[in-house]
């Protein structure tokens, strides 16, 4: 008896080293590219993805978006169930308006594992709701947004990212289709960058695109900070943007 004692108790941290669940890999965020990940929320685990935008429209116009988050929580390997919420201000020469924008409710759900040429692919959907808005920007309608993201693994520290999809503003029934293609390269086990190309297509306008790049840096698996800029690269496409954020998961 003393024997088999003797034998649990040296035997026993190493079972309980062996049953202790594995740690989620690091934070997959979809900020600060307009490229949103394939990747979904960690079962069971919220996360929340926040940041300061600041937007010069052209000469006569600017935004500021003080904060844009968005919040999500992994229901399975496959769902995550999110929530877009943006306090945000318009200036002109004229007026300055701050406010609200439309709440948007949605999902992301993972389609395909990549496999080849097969890439990681999911679907993100959302419902803006025009009610759950300051009265500066409430829409008239409810109003739907999705897109397809898609994700190839090129080696152990680059990728490429791309998304295809479509937006309404519930305010006039045109939609306006939407694309992205972001490289993005590992420059430490902490230290990411990014460059991307993306732009609008509204049925009833022109197509415009921009261009913008930036860094990633990981605190620890569950929290990571960012910084991005971007500029106009077609004459309706805003003049240029920055912006500052954070990520982090419970």
């Amino acid at each position: 008896m003393a024997r088999l004692f003797f034998a649990s108790f040296i035997l026993f941290p190493f079972y309980a080293f062996a049953q202790e669940p594995e740690k989620p890999e690091p934070i997959e965020a979809d900020r600060p590219d307009q490229t949103e990940t394939p990747a979904i929320v960690p079962k069971g685990m919220f996360q929340a993805e926040t940041g300061f935008v600041y937007e010069k429209a052209n000469s006569d116009e600017e935004s500021f978006v003080t904060p844009t988050v968005l919040w999500k929580y992994g229901v399975n390997e496959n769902f995550e169930l999110r929530l877009i919420t943006e306090l945000e201000t318009q200036k002109n020469p004229q007026t300055t308006t701050t406010g609200l924008a439309p709440v948007k409710v949605g999902f992301k759900a993972k389609l395909l594992e990549e496999n080849g040429i097969i890439p990681k692919t999911s679907i993100i959907a959302h419902l803006q709701l025009p009610d759950l808005a300051s009265k500066e920007f409430k829409a008239e309608h409810y109003a739907a947004l999705f897109r397809f993201t898609m994700q190839h693994t090129l080696s152990d520290d680059f990728s490429l990212g791309y998304n295809l999809g479509a937006e309404w503003d519930g305010n006039v029934p045109d939609a306006t289709f939407i694309y992205t293609l972001t490289a993005g390269y590992s420059i430490s086990e902490k230290l990411g960058c990014y460059a991307e190309v993306f732009g609008f297509a509204p049925e009833e306008s022109t197509t415009y695109h921009s261009a913008d790049g930036g860094f990633t840096y990981l605190i620890s698996n569950d929290f990571m900070i960012d910084a991005s800029a971007g500029v106009g690269l077609t004459e309706l496409a805003p003049d240029y943007y920055i912006s500052l954020g954070c990520s982090f998961r419970l």
